[in-house]
């Protein structure tokens, strides 16, 4: 039945993309980073319940900007070496110190032991001693794992940065602003480099979700956003929007007209994603790199 459907229809289907071997190379790795970014969210998230649950010096002591970054190298190597709160009350500032350089700290380490060290010596709420004692072999088990995960993550960026790197176009992607090397591999592994893939700009803002569908009906129009897309491409597209608005003040300037324009901030986002990837398919398909005069230029004033 399909290859009926294929011997009358034909014209109706379109046919696989014919990706390079060394863009499916870059797909491949792209895709495994990106599970492994999940991966060590996950046990991230594991690892934070359970020291919430006894260890609330460690909260305190390594808290980022806006999420605890107990995944970071200095958390791990401390937490190794002190896994409960009685561990840490034994630790000097110069055995922090040398944890810290362990980790690969290399300036301001003797300000940073010394803040870690009022932290973790601090009088904080206590398990009991045996309660205390299994949560702490817990949490070694659970930092070994996460070890594991940030080694494969480590491994795998800079694999997938490195197969497209040597992509040819490699150059026009990261010409972009907010496109760096592991954002371009994302793209570059959801969109290939088969340049027949697309019909034009719109197929290809459409495959990404950006496209907005309008539904008319006599005097009422409803447009939203679709549904129907390929999530790894607005997952890539969503940290290349963020970055872009901060170094592009063309890519900014878009943005905020659609902000006052009434967009929501995933609105304006979106939107500005949309522009983007129609400017990316453009240069792709002419191999000219991306250029910030050309990509916003402001349509000239009407003559009074």
């Amino acid at each position: 039945m399909l290859a009926n459907i294929l011997r009358t229809d034909r014209h109706a289907h379109r046919t696989l993309p014919g990706d390079s071997e060394q863009a499916r190379a870059v797909a491949v790795l792209a895709r495994a980073q990106q599970h492994a970014v999940w991966d060590r969210v996950q046990v991230h998230n594991q690892l934070r319940q359970l020291v919430g649950d006894f260890y609330l010096a460690a909260l305190a002591a390594f808290a980022g900007t806006g999420r605890t970054m107990l995944d970071s190298s200095a958390a791990r190597t401390i937490l190794t070496a002190a896994p409960t709160p009685q561990h840490a009350r034994a630790l000097t500032v110069e055995r922090l110190g040398a944890l810290l350089v362990q980790a690969g700290r290399q300036r301001g380490v003797d300000r940073e032991a010394r803040r870690l060290h009022a932290i973790l010596t601090a009088p904080q709420p206590r398990q009991a001693p045996p309660v205390e004692q299994a949560m702490g072999h817990h949490l070694l088990a659970v930092l070994r794992h996460l070890d594991v995960v940030c080694g494969n993550l480590d491994d795998l960026t800079q694999a997938a940065e490195a197969a497209f790197a040597t992509h040819p176009d490699a150059t026009v992607i990261t010409s972009f602003p907010g496109v760096g090397p592991l954002t371009g591999a994302r793209l570059l592994a959801e969109l290939g480099d088969d340049r027949a893939r697309f019909a034009d700009a719109k197929a290809l803002k459409a495959y990404a979700g950006t496209a907005p569908i309008t539904r008319a009906s006599g005097r009422r129009a409803l447009v939203s956003a679709r549904r129907a897309r390929n999530d790894w491409v607005v997952a890539a597209g969503y940290m290349w929007t963020v970055t872009a608005i901060r170094c592009s003040p063309g890519a900014r300037a878009q943005y905020d007209r659609r902000r006052a324009a009434g967009d929501s901030h995933s609105a304006a986002q979106r939107n500005l994603l949309n522009r983007l990837l129609g400017k990316l398919h453009h240069r792709l398909q002419t191999g000219v790199p991306y250029d910030e005069a050309q990509a916003f230029a402001t349509s000239p004033p009407a003559a009074a």
